[in-house]
């Protein structure tokens, strides 16, 4: 496949900048949502209740940098491939407005502003972040090789949790573990409703998915993937003692994901990528009942 020519600038068209910060998706700040709060989950529950600014500061900013970071390195990875997927054909790197080498230059900028945050942290949380540096850089890849992207999705989106135990505690509890395999299965399951969307332009350009591999026996899977998530939520909970606040906030979460079953029960390209966001509101109404029980209770 041939690399699209650049697009030349005309009147109306975004500037430079907004080409950057689209690159970023910096204009969409779901995804920086959908990784914040499991961070701050795993904040509150390391520090048990409110963490010190500083580190609450680092690692809130740590968030909107990786993203953003992990999109820039996620479009220069598919950069041949967006041109032929409807919903990423108009992307900086798949029109040429910005070229590949600009794009390695801000992901490493991006990349390096993150570290210098966590260079004022302790030794261990400084180790872990290399760990996290190999994740997000080596994410967009692994839709080559086999179909299941989403869980390493998971593992990088979900790094934080394990680098906030060892920022506040200097140790990552089994606690800690616990979290970050619950935000695995989290994110493999809502990242695979936004799969769907993609699946049939996926198929035709040779692109690998948890949704390609779930095939027909997608929502049954998507089903176990969500009850594994809240059974290990509710592990959680046993573990930090959390009270009826976080049981409630569980009940909540559960109920929002029904919706999502509902809308997406004919696989249709818009509702799931509208249970894809929707599951903003559910790490919101987890976090809300971590601090609820630890302030009510």
């Amino acid at each position: 496949m041939s690399r699209l020519p650049h697009t030349p600038s005309t009147a109306g068209s975004p500037s430079r900048f907004g080409h950057y910060w689209k690159l970023m998706r910096a204009d969409r700040p779901i995804g920086t949502l959908l990784l914040l709060w499991p961070t701050w989950w795993a904040l509150w529950l390391a520090a048990d209740g409110l963490p010190p600014l500083w580190i609450l500061f680092v690692f809130s900013a740590g968030v909107w940098l990786t993203r953003s970071a992990g999109c820039v390195i996620n479009d220069y990875a598919d950069r041949w491939l967006d041109p032929h997927v409807k919903r990423t054909k108009d992307r900086p790197l798949a029109t040429g407005a910005i070229s590949g080498r600009a794009a390695l230059m801000l992901f490493a900028g991006l990349m390096l502003v993150a570290f210098a945050l966590v260079l004022t942290l302790n030794g261990l949380t400084i180790g872990l972040s290399f760990i996290g540096v190999f994740l997000a850089a080596s994410y967009p890849y692994l839709k080559r090789y086999t179909h299941l992207p989403q869980v390493y999705l998971g593992m990088a989106f979900g790094w934080g949790i394990p680098m906030a135990f060892a920022a506040i505690q200097g140790e990552i509890p089994p606690l800690g573990w616990v979290l970050y395999a619950a935000n695995i299965l989290w994110s493999t399951a809502y990242d695979t409703w936004y799969a769907m969307v993609d699946r049939d332009d996926d198929l035709k350009v040779g692109s690998h998915s948890t949704a390609i591999l779930f095939g027909d026996l997608d929502l049954v899977i998507q089903g176990i993937l969500y009850a594994l998530f809240f059974a290990a939520m509710a592990l959680v909970g046993q573990r930090a003692g959390l009270g009826w606040a976080y049981w409630a906030s569980i009940g909540v979460a559960m109920a929002l994901v029904i919706y999502e079953f509902w809308i997406c029960r004919d696989r249709e390209r818009e509702p799931c990528f509208k249970a894809f966001l929707h599951n903003n509101w559910v790490g919101a109404v987890l976090f809300a009942g971590i601090v609820a029980s630890q302030y009510l209770d």
